[in-house]
Parts: C-alpha cells; structure tokens; sequence
C-alpha cells in the first residue's frame, strides 16, 4: 500500500490552505509495523474482582478474590424480591429527588416510589430501562438527557454515573463486612459489561460515567474493564461441566429428565439447587476446561447468543489451541430485540383494548400505577410456555380501574366486550384472562427477528460448521425462545443453556477481570486513520483537493488508514506510521484521528467520518539541530475494546497519548 493512495484532511472543516499555523503531515513511509509488546504498563495487584453486570431490565454484581478464583460470590440477596421472579438481580430503576439528588436504586427505588401519594409522585423523578438510550441515540454525547416517568429530564451521565456508585458502594460494603475491615476501591479491579453491538460512543460513556462514579480515573484506567456481554458468555461457557447445563439438542436425558418431559423442567430443578444454595451464593468455577468444551477442536466455531432485556448480541468465536484462547470470528451483530420487544406488544394491546389517548394519559397521571401493572405483566410473562393450556391471569390496579371510568364514563369489561379482542377476557376478580395463545402471541415478532437474524449470521460464509449454539441472558430463560431456537437451529448445531443462565454473563465477566489476555482476536468495528496531505498526483486526485504551498503541489484532506473495518486485530496489536511535517521550521504538529463504518475511505470528507481524536506535539523549545526531514511515529493501540492512539517525535524521544474520543467531538 504506497502512501500516496490513501488521501485525507488535517481539518475535517476547512482546508490547510487557510489554517497556515497547521499546514499539515505528509506520510514519510507507508510501514504497518506489528508490534505486540509495547504495552509494558505494569500489572496492578488487585485484590479483588469486581463484575456488574447493568442490564436493561435487571442488574447485579459478582465477586472473587484474586487468590482464590475458582469461587465467584453472587451479592447478596436484594431486599424486596418479585413473586415469581428471582432476585439475584435487582431491578435497573432509579429514583431522584424532587431536588434531582440520588434516592434509591432497585426494588428499593420503585417500592418506595410507588408507596408516594401520586401528588408527591409527580415531583419525584422515576427511571427504568434507560440503558436502551445508549444504544438508540444515533448521537450520543457528554450532553444526552434522559426523561423521567414525570417527563422531566436529567443528563444521562448522570443517571448512569448514580447508578454505577450505587453498586460500588454495595459491593464495597458487602465485602467490608466480609473481611470485618474497611475495603478500599483501590484494591477492586472493576469490569462493566456492555452488549457487543453498541458502538464506540456508548462504550467510551459508560467508562465516563463510571470515572464520574469513582471506580476508576483518567490516571488510572486499568482498574476498570469494560467487557462485552457475549464475550464474558463465552468465557463462561467454556467453563460448564454437564450438571450445569441443559443441552435441548440431545433425546437423551439430562440429569434424568428428557427433554421431551419440557424444556422447562430442568430449569425447575436448576432452581431447586440453586434455591437451596442461595444463602452461600458462591459458585464453585472448577479449573476445568468443561466436557463439552474438551469436544472442541482447533478451528472449531459456536455461535454466543446473548438475549437480555433490550438487545440480543450474537458474535461467533473459534477456539484457538492449545491455551484455547477464542477468537472473534465475525463481528458482533444484533439488535433492539430483547425481552423489553414483549412488554412493547402487551401495551399495544392494551391499546387497542382501552384506547391509545387513554393509556399515555394513564402513564403520565397515574405512572406508580403503571409499573405495578407492569410488573403485574412481568411475572406472568415469565410463565409464557409453549406447551401452556391454562390462562395467564394479570391483576389491573384499582386505579387503572378507577381512571378508566372517569375518562371514558364506562367500566374496563364494556372496553374488553367491545374491543373484539380474542382471548383476552375480564375475570371477576378485576384481573385480565389470557389465553396462552394470545401471551404467546406477544413474544412472537420479537423471537421472529431474533431466529431471522440468527439465519442470516448463520448464512454467513465465516460462519459454517458452528458446532454449539450457547443461549444467554435473562430473555434465554423463555421456554418460548428455547423451542423457537431450537427448532429452527438444533439440526445445524446443538443447542446448549446454562443452568443459572441470567447469571451467565456476570460470572463470566468476573473471569475476565481475572484474566483479561483470553481474547486474543477481535474484529475492528470502525476503520480508523488520519488527516494527511500527499504529493498531487494529476488524473488521480480530485482538482478541488490541491493545495500549493511553498512551490509544492499537494492534495489536502486525505484519509491515511491504520486499520479497516471487520479486519482481525490481536490484543495489544500496535500499528505504527511515520509522517513528516509538510513545513519543516513547523514546531506544534498536530494529528486528528478519524473513524468511518465504511472500509474504502479516501478522503476525511466523505459522509460518515468521524472525528475522533487529536494528538498535539509540542516541540518548541526542543534543541534546534534536529534533522531536516523530522520524523514524527504514530501508533495506535487496537484489540483491546478501547484504543489509545500515541505521536513520538523520533529525534527528540517526545511523546503525547490520547484515548480515542467519540463523545467529544
């Protein structure tokens, strides 16, 4: 690759010709130098592991010492549990005070608030299943707000930031009153998860916000990890031994029962064990490789499918021998096709029923109401099952009940008889009756795009010959999901759940705060480059681009590539380039970084890229008798789910670092 195809701009906003104090680099040699050792930071001891997993719907965290890490320490339980809802989880709402100062998280937070007098209620400010905002914010920044249940808004750093120093605090209090002594943050490695397919903005918010909350600082960035939901999966995943699993491919049973007895009763007696355990709430990691990974070969490939609250991660691994280190084959995908895709159907339904007008003005006068009938919903929801006869029962607020005759001026059954509605009927115990089918009708578009999505990754050509399919996450304790997954999926690869399969990801991202080296191979999501100007080369650059400085002719604006999109990148890998000042008496160089989805980028003007990091050497002051053409290095860290970016000036040894910045710009 010469330097002079690749061409871009010093200035995403005006060409150099203007700006003459930066008149711009110019490639010295087009060197991709592999250099898998520069990080030589020294390895902080930490003394333990922290992991919180922040979901959509529900979070927790977990815990393990760096001595003995074969056993992980779910928290303890939450206070406040949900009938039919296991609550090593708490749920992700948050409640402010009128005066926007932090209250409560969890169960604590919606119990309190429902417990206000809805005049009171109103001035309070109510927040759940805001993390979906980081994903569907196309331009995410520092400034992002996020409404509460009241319609007021907060910044969201602020929200998240609240949220993640609610769990520190938890988990630094828990493991003071283990160890009987105060328990520093200085000793916890801290690992946030975030699904694979968010992009770079929102990951690099979330580390903001967790510095905002104390975990970690600019200085000391390594004490926080910033994990990917199918990724810790799959390290996990790696671990299962037979007794914590259900394999819904094999005829032949499981712990006793056959699948045929319905998927669901191995998750009975998973729930069992586990009920009769939660008071120790530590789980035993053997150090084993798991019998189902030892039928893993070289090369072998299985598909992580991450189903949570609000989105569904699927990324590809191949094992790598012999450490059985993982490589990420084919580059995260998914989308907003989460667990939340069902409440989604259940409230245009009763939309239909009770009328769209009715149901917005319900939420915003009456919104304690509302998450009760939500939650009401949620533990049913959790008892949708595919071989079901008997109906699903939700019982309606009395309130609901009320408001809905002083708004329309007759009852919630005149509604339910006129609304021709099938299968949902009015029991006379105030609570809607449906059908198994109709509940099972709301999960359909949600499980038809995940199993359409699935199809197409499985089209893909990187991904023959997958040999396991794990399903994870909360939503992955369906038994709607289960058999639509298996069905359209067990021919081509078997398909495997971990028993205690909500936990999954939070333990497995306990193992790679241990452990961060297991992924070696990423895909890069972005391509990423910088602002040059080249030599102009007549009938290959565009006339517009020319810019004559000095007697020299050059083409401005031209984008110098480090690494394309979906290219495979080792952890740690730095790729090197040089460059020279285009003026050599220039003494403040300047080197903005740019990012684009797309591959094939010429020029730093071209829609969709980005701005996304500058680097400024200073070398006034530096001894006059440097070389005629100075030589200035730029590196960029990748593998790593951030990238840090450095310029060298190779007389003089002066550096300047950067993080890459998405939020900023």
């Amino acid at each position: 690759m010469s330097a002079e195809t690749d061409a871009v701009s010093t200035s995403a906003y005006s060409s150099p010709a203007k700006s003459l104090g930066d008149p711009g680099i110019t490639p010295l040699s087009p060197s991709h130098i592999v250099d898998s050792d520069a990080d030589d930071a020294v390895e902080q001891l930490f003394l333990v592991v922290v992991a919180i997993d922040f979901g959509t719907t529900s979070s927790g965290y977990a815990y393990s010492f760096t001595k003995e890490p074969e056993c992980i320490h779910v928290m303890r339980r939450w206070e406040g549990g949900d009938p039919g809802v296991s609550n090593q989880k708490t749920p992700t709402t948050i409640l402010l005070t009128p005066e926007r100062k932090f209250h409560s998280f969890g169960y604590a937070a919606r119990d309190f608030y429902h417990d206000l007098d809805p005049t009171e209620s109103k001035h309070w400010l109510y927040f759940e299943k805001f993390k979906m905002k980081l994903h569907t914010t196309g331009n995410l920044t520092m400034e992002t707000d996020l409404t509460a249940a009241n319609g007021k808004k907060v910044k969201a750093l602020e929200i998240f930031a609240y949220a993640l120093q609610f769990f520190k605090e938890q988990a630094l209090k828990e493991l003071s009153d283990q160890g009987g002594s105060d328990f520093e943050n200085t000793e916890v490695r801290w690992v946030i998860t975030v699904p694979a397919i968010w992009k770079q903005p929102a990951k690099q918010f979330m580390r903001q916000a967790a510095y905002k909350a104390g975990m970690a600082s600019p200085e000391n960035p390594e004490q926080l990890i910033i994990a990917l939901e199918p990724e810790a999966a799959s390290i996990y995943c790696r671990k299962l031994r037979l007794h914590q699993m259900i394999d819904l491919s094999s005829r032949a049973p499981v712990n006793g029962y056959s699948p045929s007895d319905t998927i669901g009763t191995g998750f009975t007696q998973g729930k069992e064990h586990v009920r009769r355990n939660r008071q120790s709430r530590t789980f035993m990691v053997e150090n084993v490789i798991g019998e189902i990974w030892s039928e893993l070969e070289e090369g072998d490939r299985y598909i992580v499918v991450d189903s949570g609250g609000g989105t569904v991660d699927m990324t590809v691994h191949q094992i790598r021998l012999p450490e059985g280190h993982l490589k990420e084959l084919y580059k995260a995908t998914g989308g907003p096709y989460g667990s939340l895709g069902v409440d989604y159907e259940f409230e245009k339904l009763l939309c239909k029923i009770f009328g769209e007008d009715f149901i917005e003005q319900f939420k915003i006068k009456r919104p304690a109401a509302w998450v009760d009938l939500m939650i009401a919903f949620e533990s049913r929801k959790r008892a949708a099952a595919p071989d079901r006869t008997n109906p699903l029962n939700i019982t309606l607020p009395f309130s609901f009940i009320d408001y809905y005759k002083k708004f329309r001026g007759h009852s919630v059954e005149h509604a339910l008889r006129k609304s021709n509605v099938d299968f949902v009927k009015w029991s006379s115990q105030g609570m809607l009756r449906m059908s198994p089918d109709a509940m099972n009708a709301l999960f359909k578009p949600t499980i038809d795009q995940i199993v359409q999505h699935l199809s197409e990754v499985f089209d893909k050509p990187e991904v023959t010959n997958v040999k396991f399919l794990f399903l994870v996450g909360g939503f992955a304790e369906s038994p709607l999901l289960q058999q639509a997954v298996q069905s359209a999926f067990g021919s081509r690869c078997r398909v495997i759940i971990p028993q205690d399969v909500g936990l999954t990801i939070l333990k497995g991202a306990v193992l790679f705060g241990l452990d961060p080296a297991v992924i070696k191979v990423r895909r890069s999501p972005l391509t990423y480059g910088v602002g040059v100007l080249n030599r102009f080369v007549e009938g290959k650059h565009p006339p517009e681009k020319l810019l004559v400085k000095d007697g020299t002719r050059w083409c401005t604006d031209v984008f110098d590539k480090f690494i394309s999109a979906d290219q495979s990148v080792a952890l740690g890998e730095t790729v090197t380039r040089s460059y020279t000042p285009a003026k050599p008496s220039q003494l403040v160089i300047v080197i903005n970084i740019y990012s684009s989805e797309q591959d094939n980028v010429s020029f730093i003007t071209e829609p969709g890229v980005k701005k996304c990091g500058t680097l400024r050497l200073d070398l006034t002051g530096t001894d006059a008798s440097v070389p005629n053409r100075r030589e200035i290095k730029t590196l960029m860290q990748f593998g790593d789910t951030e990238i840090k970016a450095m310029a060298v000036d190779v007389a003089t040894s002066k550096s300047v670092k950067v993080g890459i910045d998405f939020l900023n710009y």
